[in-house]
C-alpha cells in the first residue's frame, strides 16, 4: 500500500475566521487517519501555539515556523534557525525605524519592545496576547521565526539590505521573517524524503501567501474557497470555505476518504 500523507495549515484552513476548528474537521481527519492516511499541520505557527489543536486532532508530526522546525511522529528531524549576528542587526535597524520584533523559539516568543499596538493587533488575531520583554532573547537560544512589525509600504527598509531572510507577510502590520530559502515547502521536501513518501502521494491545503510555494510543491495543492486569488492560482483544486465544511468536501473530492 502506498503511503500517502496530508499537510493542513492552521489559520483559514483547519480553523475559521473565528479560530474555531469545525466538527465537520475533525470528522474528516479522523476518517482520514482511519484510511491510513498520515496527517500532519504546516503552519507559520510556533509549535506551542497549536499544541492544543495537535492533542485535540491526535496530530503529532508538523511543520511549523514555515518549515524553519520540523517533527515527525513526535521527533524532530529538521530545524533551520535564523542566522543570530544578522538578527541582531535587523533587530538593531528595526529600532531606529521604531518597528519592534517578536522572536520566536520552540517553547515560548518575547517582544524586543514593550506595550507596542502593532504587536497587540496581530497576537489578538492569533488569540495571544502581547508577549513579554526581553529585547536580547535571541543571544543564547535558536530562533527559527520573528516577526518585524511594520506596514507594507515600509518593507522596502529590510528586504534588500538582509538578503539572508525571507519576508512572508501575514499581517497589515507585520511579516514573518524567515531564513532565505525557507519555506513550508522546504519543510514538507524534508520529511518525505526521509520517510520515503513520493511527491505525487503528498496533499496540502492551505489559504495565505505562505501557503503557494507549498500548494506548488507538493503533488496536489487544495486551496480553500476562502483563500487570496494569488493562493487559487498556485493550487490544483479549489475546495470551499473552511466554514461550508471545506476540509470534508476537499479530501471527499479528492477521494482521499
Amino acid at each position: 500500500m502506498k503511503k500517502k500523507i496530508v499537510f493542513f495549515d492552521i489559520d483559514g484552513t483547519l480553523l475559521d475566521e473565528n479560530k474555531k476548528l469545525p466538527d465537520s474537521t475533525v470528522q474528516a481527519v479522523q476518517a482520514l487517519k482511519d484510511a491510513g492516511v498520515h496527517v500532519a499541520i504546516a503552519t507559520g505557527r510556533a509549535p506551542f501555539m497549536f499544541a492544543d489543536l495537535r492533542k485535540r486532532l491526535g496530530i503529532d508530526s508538523y511543520v511549523s515556523f514555515n518549515g524553519q522546525y520540523v517533527v515527525f511522529e513526535g521527533e524532530v528531524i529538521y530545524q533551520n534557525p535564523l542566522n543570530r549576528e544578522r538578527l541582531h542587526d535587523l533587530k538593531e535597524y528595526a529600532h531606529e525605524n521604531g518597528h519592534p520584533l517578536v522572536f520566536m523559539d520552540a517553547e515560548t516568543m518575547r517582544a524586543s519592545m514593550d506595550n507596542h499596538p502593532h504587536i497587540h493587533v496581530s497576537m489578538e488575531n492569533l488569540k495571544f496576547t502581547h508577549p513579554e520583554l526581553d529585547p536580547f532573547y535571541y543571544e543564547n537560544r535558536d530562533i527559527y521565526q520573528a516577526l518585524l512589525f511594520c506596514k507594507p509600504e515600509e518593507e522596502h527598509l529590510y528586504i534588500h539590505e538582509y538578503s539572508e531572510f525571507h519576508f512572508v507577510r501575514w499581517h497589515a502590520v507585520s511579516t514573518d521573517v524567515l531564513p532565505f530559502g525557507g519555506s513550508k515547502a522546504e519543510g514538507i521536501k524534508r520529511m518525505i524524503e526521509k520517510f520515503g513518501i513520493k511527491k505525487e502521494d503528498v496533499y496540502a491545503f492551505g489559504d495565505g501567501l505562505n501557503d503557494i510555494e507549498m500548494l506548488r510543491f507538493v503533488g496536489t495543492g487544495v486551496a480553500m474557497g476562502n483563500a487570496r486569488e494569488e493562493v487559487k492560482k498556485a493550487a490544483d483544486f479549489v475546495t470551499k470555505d473552511v466554514a461550508e465544511e471545506g476540509i470534508l468536501y476537499g479530501l471527499k473530492q479528492l477521494q482521499l476518504i
